[in-house]
């Protein structure tokens, strides 16, 4: 694949560099249990895995908060756990409790896992970008992702979420050679995996890292910047100029090296993070993205105001993408997104 993406529009301009007088905007977890219609057809999939991987399901789940609030993006409705998955490890999520993997307990369990991702296992996913793109209008942007290497890698080694990913970073402690294999390893998954969703028809993509924020700076360093540094890289020799954002949650006194460092258009800035700080020591080239807290969504009224306020305010006279600073929550009342979207539009 050869050449630049070519759909533009508000979103990708900003992510480019552009400040707008009222900045884009999508929210992360957009898609979901917060929509009465997104309720209705996740009842009619038998798992959620099966959900994901449902192109008809998961392009309408990918267009419903868009026709409801006319955000500036879509994000392709899957997760990052497909890449375990098409690793050749057992991937199930169990209702009310999250995520289940077969955990790699020592370093031979990963000679369990395929050597390559199987892109075929992945199809219906490339089937539903093809799907949610021809349904978009031009002037909309789809954003694809993966999950960070160092994030998947937790859920691969533990079997689940834990608190603190403990035993991810007891792995990495103990056999650091089986660990930066498997780090290697996710790090070619997840190249070809946004080369395949942009071949497909996505516009952008985010790397999530949720679990940056748990590790000691030299360990940040290895497992969190060194391989975004390389998914950047290799992910634009092959789709040159590709939009990329990365979201280190937790990161931050180190956004700015982050930033620097992997070379992404944009950078998601968690709830903890102060955006005015991170509008002062990122640089103006990179693009802010971020950072309302979930839960003054989920209150509303004049709190929810105000906060949409203070970020508008920071991130003036700079690149800026609004979002949450982490996923919206399933309580999210329907008005206050509605509300948020009138004011950070001022309408």
């Amino acid at each position: 694949m050869t050449g630049k993406p070519k759909r533009r529009g508000l979103f990708i301009d900003t992510l480019k560099g552009d400040v707008a007088p009222q900045p884009p905007m999508w929210l992360m977890r957009q898609a979901g249990r917060y929509l009465p219609e997104y309720k209705a057809i996740r009842a009619t999939a038998s798992s959620f895995i099966d959900f994901c991987y449902n192109p008809d399901l998961a392009t309408e789940a990918t267009l419903q908060p868009i026709r409801r609030f006319d955000f500036d993006a879509a994000i392709l409705f899957s997760d990052i756990l497909v890449v375990p998955d098409a690793l050749g490890q057992t991937v199930r999520f169990a209702e009310g409790e999250g995520p289940r993997l077969s955990p790699l307990v020592s370093p031979e369990d990963c000679g369990f896992l395929n050597d390559e991702i199987d892109l075929e296992r992945l199809a219906p996913v490339f089937e539903t970008v093809r799907g949610v793109r021809a349904e978009l209008s031009d002037d909309k942007t789809l954003i694809g992702f993966c999950g960070a290497p160092w994030t998947v890698a937790t859920y691969m080694i533990a079997g689940r979420g834990t608190p603190d990913q403990r035993p991810a970073r007891m792995f990495a402690y103990a056999h650091p050679e089986a660990f930066q294999r498997l780090i290697d390893r996710l790090v070619d998954a997840s190249v070809r995996y946004l080369v395949a969703q942009f071949e497909a028809g996505v516009d952008c993509v985010q790397i999530f890292d949720s679990w940056a924020g748990v590790l000691p700076r030299a360990e940040f360093d290895s497992w969190c910047v060194a391989p975004a540094v390389e998914i950047v890289r290799r992910v634009r020799a092959i789709v040159p100029g590709a939009p990329i954002i990365g979201f280190p949650r937790g990161a931050s006194t180190s956004l700015s090296e982050y930033a620097t460092k992997t070379g992404v258009d944009g950078i998601g800035i968690d709830t903890a993070v102060d955006l005015g700080f991170a509008a002062k020591t990122v640089d103006r080239s990179v693009t802010i993205q971020g950072n309302l807290d979930p839960l003054v969504l989920i209150n509303g009224g004049a709190a929810l105001d105000a906060a949409v306020d203070r970020i508008l305010e920071a991130a003036d006279r700079r690149p800026h993408i609004f979002n949450l600073g982490h996923g919206i929550l399933p309580e999210t009342p329907i008005a206050h997104v509605e509300q948020l979207v009138r004011r950070v539009r001022g309408i």
